[in-house]
């Protein structure tokens, strides 16, 4: 996860906001992406961002995250690898929150591409042989599916990242609940069921479990009143007349909640333009549309993409690693020693977890200790020390320069 700052005005609409993380991720494919905040109930909102951002968030934090929010039916129709990227970046996460589900084999597949992404090819001299353990795959990951994982990472020698990320896309792609999106509802009868939206229409699931599909075509109206979310379907083949299916939301808000999610769904997947859309889709007296593009529209801007493939550095999935204990003392997480005739350098990366006054901030540090026989220049050392930092990240600097002169004990020192 990339985490930095934005300074925004507040009455600055979602746009700005929207846009200005897109520039930071070097993303012109952005249509399939949006912005995503907490209201007081902690719930899940997409930020509309034809509107002021102040009158969208009230008496919430002000944290957004970057989410993919209409999940492309082909993937290998965007134009850029990096947009690829970063959809499977959000699949990962997807997939180990247990929000997509998988069988065993789909996480050895999806997990051995996800390696070879990071790392590249299998070398067991580089890796040794617990390397994939490091890795986050799934919810509850066993030794077994670990290993799995290695066996086909071994067979991929030669896959570029993109290509890697690529298999993974056409594999998740195919997964029953790739791209819905879930509302817990009840129906008339008053069971639990839940709501899902995606691509291609509106799904219904009671103990996990499909029962039912309204394709978009099928869906003549969506509407909502107070708790109330109701949807009008075209009559079938042997049938003579339009059906409404009621349902109900915990409350008016997940019901308007629902509702909007729906409406950018239609829009965006089925129609050309959203500067027109049915007006059958409006809600009683609701003025809610959907501003974006559609997914025709970003398709043909897509097309007219003239730049050269962006360069950029794919960051480390989640690590069972970073979710030991680390209360105390740091954890030393790797160490690499490089010697030359008059020098040795040793860089360590330590990581240290703290909490104050309720908040848990996680330290990572870079240590890099030079020593040698002879006396050692000091501002060569410095020189070389910043150097070694930048070379680990472009962003890293140097905070603290300490010089230890040991002398050597001997043998009658010892014996005293």
């Amino acid at each position: 996860r990339r985490l930095f700052c934005l300074y925004l005005q507040k009455r600055e609409r979602g746009h700005v906001l929207f846009d200005k993380v897109c520039e930071q991720l070097n993303l012109l494919e952005k249509d399939y992406f949006g912005i995503t905040f907490r209201d007081i109930e902690n719930q899940k909102n997409w930020l509309d961002q034809s509107k002021e951002m102040k009158k969208q968030i009230r008496g919430a934090a002000w944290n957004f995250s970057f989410n993919v929010k209409f999940y492309p039916p082909d993937p290998a129709q965007l134009s850029e690898d990096i947009t690829r990227y970063y959809l499977c970046l959000q699949l990962r996460d997807d997939v180990v929150s247990g929000r997509l589900p998988c069988s065993f084999a789909t996480h050895t597949v999806l997990g051995s591409y996800t390696v070879q992404s990071e790392l590249g090819d299998y070398d067991l001299e580089e890796s040794g042989t617990d390397y994939v353990n490091e890795f986050r795959f799934a919810p509850n990951q066993t030794k077994e599916l670990e290993e799995k994982v290695m066996d086909l990472h071994k067979n991929y020698k030669g896959m570029t990242p993109a290509d890697a990320e690529m298999h993974f896309l056409e594999n998740v792609k195919k997964l029953s609940m790739y791209g819905v999106d879930l509302h817990h509802a009840k129906d008339s009868e008053g069971v639990e069921i839940m709501l899902g939206v995606c691509s291609s229409g509106l799904l219904i699931y009671r103990d996990r479990l499909r029962i039912n599909r309204f394709a978009w075509p099928k869906v003549l109206k969506i509407s909502y009143k107070r708790n109330n979310f109701y949807i009008k379907i075209r009559p079938g083949e042997f049938e003579q007349f339009e059906s409404t299916i009621g349902f109900k939301l915990p409350n008016h808000r997940a019901a308007k909640r629902l509702w909007k999610v729906c409406v950018e769904h239609h829009t965006f997947f089925r129609l050309v333009s959203p500067e027109t859309p049915p007006k059958k889709f409006l809600n009683l007296g609701s003025k809610f549309r959907y501003s974006g593009r559609t997914q025709a529209q970003t398709r043909r801007a897509s097309s007219q993409i003239v730049r050269p493939a962006p360069r950029f550095e794919r960051s480390t999935s989640k690590r069972y690693i970073m979710s030991r204990s680390l209360d105390g003392a740091g954890v030393l997480m790797s160490a690499q020693t490089i010697t030359s005739d008059t020098t040795s350098t040793t860089t360590t990366t330590h990581i240290t977890k703290t909490v104050k006054g309720g908040i848990s901030e996680t330290r990572i540090e870079k240590r890099i200790v030079i020593s040698g026989d002879a006396d050692i220049d000091h501002d060569e050392a410095l020189a070389q020390a910043i150097k070694e930092a930048k070379k680990q990240h472009p962003d890293m600097s140097v905070t603290k320069v300490v010089v230890h002169k040991e002398t050597e004990i001997t043998p009658e020192e010892c014996e005293e």
